[in-house]
C-alpha cells in the first residue's frame, strides 16, 4: 500500500488525510454513482464524508438521454441550480469523491472546471480511501448553506463528432472504455459495438495503481506519452468515464485535452459514421 501524499498539493487530486485537515475550508461533494449500481443517495445517507452534499450524476451532472447521447452535458442553468443547492461557491475550493475509483468524481471535476470553477480536486481513492484511513463518517442528510457559483460554460474544451477526423489527422483520439468494448467484442449498453476508426484505447483502469488510487504523475506521463504536444480528444460510452482519462492527463502534466461529450452513444446514432472493431496496431495510448 502506497502512502500519502502521492501528488502535488496543488494538483487535481487530494489525499484523505489532507482533505480531513481542510474540511472547514472546502465544499465536499459526494457523487457516488455507477451504471447498474446501488442508488448513490442511499449510500450517502448510510455514510459520507462529514459535510458532504450528495449530487446525483443522472439528474444534476447530465441532461436526459437523447440525440446527444446517454449523458449529454447538463443545461448550464440546471447545473448551476444543482451546484448552488449543494453549497458550491465560486470563491471556495471544491473536493469531489465517489466509490467508483474516481470515474463519476472525474465527471463532476471536469464539469466544475468547464463551468469556470478553478479550484476543484478529486479525493484520490474516493470513499474507500476515506474509510481505510479511519476518518470520521457522518450519516443521514446534510443541510448545507446554498452556494453562489455562476456557471460560465466553456472553460475546458469540447469537440463534436464532426471534429474527430481533424483531431485524428494531427493528434490522437482516446477511447476510455475497457478493451473488450473498444474492440467490439462486447457491448452491454449501446446498440453498436466497436470504436471510432483510428482511436487509441486508453482504458480508465490503466490510470490506477493496485490500491485504486491514481498512478504517480511520471507513470501517467509514460502512459500518455503519445498525447503530449498534439491535439487530443477523449471519449467513452456516454461522456462520463472519459473524464477519468482527462483527469489522468491533468495529473500527468498534459492539460488541454478535449472531451467528446456525446461519445460512443452519440456516434452510433448516425448509421453513416464508420465503426472499427478489433485491437488495431498502435491502439494503446503509448
Amino acid at each position: 500500500m502506497q502512502t500519502e501524499p502521492r501528488t502535488s498539493p496543488t494538483g487535481p487530486l487530494i489525499g484523505a488525510h489532507d482533505l480531513a485537515d481542510r474540511l472547514e475550508e472546502v465544499t465536499v461533494l459526494d457523487v457516488r454513482w455507477r451504471l447498474g449500481g446501488p442508488p448513490g443517495e442511499q449510500e450517502h445517507a448510510a455514510g459520507h464524508v462529514p459535510g458532504a452534499a450528495y449530487v446525483d450524476l443522472d439528474t444534476a451532472l447530465a441532461d436526459p438521454p437523447g440525440a446527444g447521447g446517454r449523458h449529454p452535458l447538463p443545461d448550464p442553468s440546471r447545473l448551476q441550480d444543482a451546484l448552488r443547492a449543494a453549497g458550491v461557491r465560486g470563491d471556495r475550493p471544491v473536493v469531489v469523491y465517489d466509490d467508483w475509483q474516481g470515474r463519476a468524481a472525474a465527471r463532476c471535476w471536469w464539469l466544475l472546471r468547464w463551468a469556470g470553477h478553478e479550484d476543484v480536486r478529486v479525493l484520490d481513492g474516493g470513499w474507500g480511501a476515506w474509510c481505510d484511513a479511519g476518518l470520521d463518517v457522518a450519516t443521514g442528510p446534510e443541510v448545507v448553506e446554498p452556494g453562489d457559483l455562476v456557471v460560465r460554460p466553456g472553460a475546458l474544451p469540447t469537440v463534436t463528432a464532426d471534429d474527430l477526423p481533424g483531431v485524428l489527422a494531427t493528434g490522437v483520439v482516446l477511447d476510455a472504455r475497457d478493451p473488450a468494448r473498444y474492440a467490439g467484442e462486447t457491448e452491454p449498453v449501446d446498440p453498436v459495438a466497436g470504436h471510432v476508426p483510428g482511436a487509441r484505447n486508453a482504458p480508465t483502469g490503466r490510470n490506477l495503481a493496485a490500491d485504486g488510487r491514481f498512478l504517480e504523475p511520471g507513470a501517467l506521463a509514460e502512459v500518455y506519452a503519445a498525447a503530449r504536444d498534439v491535439p487530443v480528444a477523449v471519449y467513452c460510452g456516454s461522456g462520463v468515464t472519459a473524464a477519468h482519462d482527462l483527469l489522468a492527463l491533468e495529473v500527468a502534466g498534459i492539460p488541454g485535452a478535449a472531451l467528446y461529450p456525446g461519445s460512443w452513444s452519440e456516434w452510433v446514432r448516425d448509421a453513416d459514421r464508420p465503426v472499427a472493431t478489433g485491437h488495431e496496431p498502435g491502439s494503446a495510448a503509448h
